[in-house]
């Protein structure tokens, strides 16, 4: 069995997705939610599902003795992260080389780095002109929205598109492939 941690920070649409997709799953279960935000609604949609969750400040998150006994509490194989807004400590990257992965909802590397997130994404896509937007899944590294990249989508972007429409457009990308490259990951750890 592969044990997935979430990691969240926000209302966890994606998060609920990876849940029901694994659900019943023999080979791959989500043992653990955890969010840097108390309020985070993702933690909510976890619990409703019967997935435990943890609430680790961005102090304890950058603790290694206390965020290290929680992945191993859990006995995580896997750290997956959507709409997780802290850097990932370089402990934890070492303890799970080509073990985090990351969803960007934009064509990396355009659009990638610190204070490139949701709306600001998809604003800048629209202020920019962009003819296409899309996902991009890649392993985290120590650089922001920097690792490998192990799979991109691509949709069209309109003239007439507003933000909203962009984002609606990245979230169906978001719903319909994460939950297929992360069961591809695991594959490729066994």
């Amino acid at each position: 069995m592969t044990n997935i941690a979430i990691f969240v920070s926000g209302n966890g649409t994606n998060c609920e997705n990876i849940i029901r997709h694994f659900d019943g799953n023999p080979d791959i279960s989500v043992a653990l939610v955890l969010s840097n935000k108390a309020d985070a609604y993702a933690l909510v949609r976890a619990a409703s599902l019967g997935v435990r969750t943890v609430v680790m400040d961005k102090t304890a998150f950058k603790n290694e003795e206390s965020l290290t006994e929680q992945m191993e509490r859990h006995n995580v194989d896997l750290i997956v992260l959507a709409g997780f807004l802290l850097m990932i400590p370089p402990f934890l990257i070492e303890r799970y080389p080509h073990r985090i992965v990351n969803i960007h909802p934009a064509l990396l590397p355009k659009y990638g780095g610190k204070g490139m997130y949701g709306r600001h994404i998809h604003e800048a896509v629209k202020e920019n002109g962009e003819t296409e937007t899309g996902i991009t899944i890649h392993y985290v590294s120590e650089v922001c929205d920097g690792g490998e990249i192990i799979f991109q989508a691509r949709t069209a972007v309109a003239p007439e598109d507003t933000p909203e429409d962009i984002a609606a457009k990245v979230g169906r990308l978001e719903k319909t492939h994460y939950p297929e490259v992360i069961e591809n990951v695991v594959r490729q750890l066994a």
